[in-house]
């Protein structure tokens, strides 16, 4: 007789909306085992019954190869005392404890799309295909632990086929909480400007709008989205102008990789990273031989793209349906520039026909509006630079557990971090702050996540910056908790070491736009030797004045005329700088440069990069954010590596000299270099600049590490470059992967100070 064993286990981590539970009962089947298994609020729970031995394997197949989709962080197994069941069931989820990781949504998985596309399944052509491995999770969950009665698919009764599939442990769609078909799931329908409504023929007609160079708004996993022909000027023209986005890239979607070899060289890499489960917007070169619009992305030398990722993308780029349709179209947000993605139908329907000829939409609520994710391939690794769907809001570790904590970020790419424990929640991406709707969409983010995965925060963590809007939202909403402020460049290097898992102290390079210092100037060029709790300033470029105040990050030539004089050179008519001025302007900037008015000293080597684009003449005014940078690395010649002089003052901190590198370039300009030569050769000064300052910093202190932080670090010839020259100096060399370099990482990177603090650590 066997001895019959029972064990009590409790799994956590991303182990809802991932297949978890029917995973566990087709385990339990093959390992000849009896019990039960169940959601939890704070992950999932399950009793195992049988052979000891038996018992012994299953957990090992547990833990070896669980879903695809899921992400075991910890398993707990009690020993139990046996009872008589003999058979192995889901049973209802408990609601009640815990802090459950809540799933992202997932693209649309292989065996979905094999089905999609075959004539004799009953979902052929059904807009909303989905199963345990892909489909909307994040999106659709108004409570957890993540059930059907607690999304938004609750509005959708089951048909008898669907319920069968739901109950059928074999089957892929087996407690698949989205699941639907034509018979019972969401209805697409498509309305005109003349407010008639079609229903049965509606994709038919979006691709028809489509193929005639018109603009369709359509509702996605996260919101809604404006599309059309990639190929179109007049078009992209008008969907640029209408968004007032000025000369800000526009993202497309390609059909397949055949458009997609047409129009981007792309790496194997690439290629695994845009086909990967989140399908994200990935920036990739651009073949300069395409036909796509000029108006998607002037004067730079990348593309953002993505494939579709949901079957009614699909559906509408395809090719086979007889109905002609563009096979690269714009895909960006139906929103004005800078405001929140519009996720609800009688919003979209009362303000889209501004600028859309069709309205796509669907009877599916979106619970939580996101964005789509934007990330790139440096030197063969995943660099994110923009987190939401497809990875927000997936856990993220902590150096040290923490009591319910509120990290509330930055004031630009926002996004907010929640934790407990030693987990973390950075949120999707939110926005800018300093846009009144997307403050508001921050503060009820904010609300709604704590409410779902039940936080009440004890501890409330904010930018040291004293007018940023997240701080004064803190301090508003939370003024009798505790309350700490984190310097803004600790935090982007915090973040890069707690997403590598660092122990520290490292160098950290937090190079950047904007940042509030300690001594009340405006940081951005700093070499931190640096703790989760604590840094030193070992070096910063020196101060220059920013003339005008904020008018400097919108006019780039502003800039230029504070280097020029740091540098000792005349503002001379032959610099295009010094001709983007008015003789009235000039009379102004003069008497501020004389009397130090307006003026806010700065270390910025994101305000650097502005001065030499200007300098160059590439860009004197910016109409995004970090437009003058992108476009000053597309000019640059990729093979010349020579740099110019520049300076390293001894101190505490030392202080980086870059004004020889400006005569330099004035120089070059008088020699009319080309200018692809001068922008090549300033990137390559930043490069020699890092490497010797770093060298210095490790004689002094014997540190090894190298951490790159800060949204001047997203630009991939620099990264790349920084990274070789420092490994080739012997350092090793740790980049951003699951959380941004810019101010979209920030606040995971105060959450894990604040751990280190409260622990007492270094």
């Amino acid at each position: 007789m066997i001895d019959r064993a029972a064990r009590h286990l409790v799994v956590e981590g991303v182990v809802q909306g991932v297949g978890f539970r029917p995973f566990v009962h087709r385990l339990a089947g093959r390992y000849g085992l009896a019990g039960w298994v169940r959601n939890t609020g704070s992950g999932v729970e399950a009793l195992i019954e049988g052979d000891g031995e038996q018992i012994d394997e299953f957990l090992n197949a547990l833990i070896a190869n669980p879903p695809p989709l899921a992400h075991i962080t910890a398993l707990h197994v009690v020993e139990r005392p046996s009872t008589d069941v003999s058979a192995f069931t889901i049973v209802a989820s408990e609601t009640t404890g815990g802090t459950q990781a809540i799933p992202a949504d997932v693209a649309l998985c292989g065996d979905c799309r094999r089905e999609l596309y075959d004539p004799a399944d009953r979902r052929y052509r059904h807009p909303f295909i989905n199963c345990t491995n892909c489909g909307p999770r994040y999106s659709i969950v108004e409570g957890l632990p993540y059930d059907r009665e607690r999304t938004t698919m609750r509005r959708f009764t089951m048909c008898a086929a669907c319920r069968r599939e739901y109950k059928d442990p074999g089957s892929r769609r087996f407690h698949a909480e989205p699941i639907a078909c034509p018979n019972c799931g969401p209805r697409l329908k498509i309305v005109e400007p003349s407010g008639e409504a079609l229903e049965d023929h509606a994709l038919a007609r979006a691709r028809r709008l489509l193929g005639e160079g018109k603009i369709v708004a359509l509702k996605s996993i996260g919101g809604y989205h404006l599309a059309c022909d990639a190929y179109d000027d007049g078009a992209v023209k008008r969907l640029r102008a209408w968004k007032e986005r000025g000369d800000k890239p526009l993202a497309i979607m390609v059909r397949d990789e055949i458009e997609l070899s047409h129009v981007a060289g792309v790496t194997p890499a690439e290629l695994a990273l845009l086909e990967s489960p989140a399908h994200p917007v990935v920036l990739v070169e651009q073949r300069p031989s395409g036909r796509l619009s000029r108006h998607i992305n002037p004067n730079v030398a990348t593309i953002g793209i993505m494939l579709p990722y949901t079957p009614l993308h699909l559906l509408l780029i395809d090719e086979t349906a007889g109905i002609p349709v563009p096979a690269s179209l714009v895909m960006t947000s139906a929103n004005r520039s800078g405001g929140p993605m519009i996720t609800a139908d009688d919003i979209a329907l009362r303000t889209l026909f501004e600028i859309a000829d069709g309205v796509l939409t669907f009877d599916r609520p979106i619970a939580t509006r996101i964005d789509d994710s934007v990330s790139q391939v440096v030197a063969g690794e995943e660099v994110l630079l923009r987190r939401a769907r497809g990875y927000a809001p997936l856990p993220l570790s902590l150096p040290f557990p923490v009591p319910p904590l509120l990290a509330c970020g930055a004031d630009m790419k926002s996004t907010f971090c929640l934790a407990t424990g030693e987990r973390a929640v950075l949120s999707s991406y939110v926005g800018d702050l300093l846009q009144y709707d997307v403050f508001r969409e921050y503060e009820a983010t904010i609300e709604r996540l704590c409410a779902l995965m039940q936080i009440e925060p004890e501890i409330v963590c904010y930018d040291l910056h004293p007018e940023y809007w997240s701080r004064r939202f803190a301090e508003r909403r939370y003024p009798d908790r505790q309350q700490m402020a984190i310097q803004h460049h600790h935090a982007h290097v915090a973040a890069c070491m707690a997403d590598r898992n660092l122990a520290g102290p490292v160098i950290g390079i937090a190079f950047d736009g904007t940042g509030y210092g300690e001594d009340g100037h405006i940081w951005g060029g700093e070499f931190l030797l640096a703790g989760y709790a604590s840094f030193e300033r070992a070096a910063h470029f020196e101060y220059v004045p920013m003339y005008g105040g904020e008018a400097a990050i919108r006019e780039p030539w502003r800039m230029a005329l504070a280097y020029l004089r740091a540098a000792g050179i005349a503002w001379d008519e032959r610099l295009a700088p010094v001709r983007a001025l008015t003789a009235e302007k000039r009379a102004v900037l003069e008497m501020q440069a004389e009397r130090g008015i307006a003026a806010p000293l700065t270390s910025s080597v994101g305000r650097l990069f502005d001065a030499v684009a200007a300098l160059l003449d590439v860009c004197q005014r910016v109409t995004y954010d970090a437009q003058a940078a992108i476009e000053l690395e597309t000019l640059a010649d990729p093979a010349l590596h020579a740099a110019y002089d520049f300076a390293v003052h001894d101190g505490s901190p030392r202080r980086i000299n870059v004004f020889p590198a400006i005569r330099g370039i004035v120089e070059d300009l008088d020699r009319r270099t080309p200018m692809r030569v001068i922008a090549a050769r300033f990137h390559e000064t930043i490069v020699a600049i890092v490497r010797r300052v770093c060298s210095l910093l490790r004689a002094d202190c014997g540190l090894n590490d190298v951490v790159l932080s800060g949204g001047v670090f997203q630009n991939k010839k620099l990264a790349s470059d920084v990274a070789t020259s420092l490994a080739l100096a012997g350092f090793s060399v740790h980049r951003h992967r699951a959380v941004p370099a810019n101010d979209g990482g920030i606040a995971y990177g105060q959450a894990a100070i604040v751990s280190a603090r409260l622990k007492g650590a270094r």
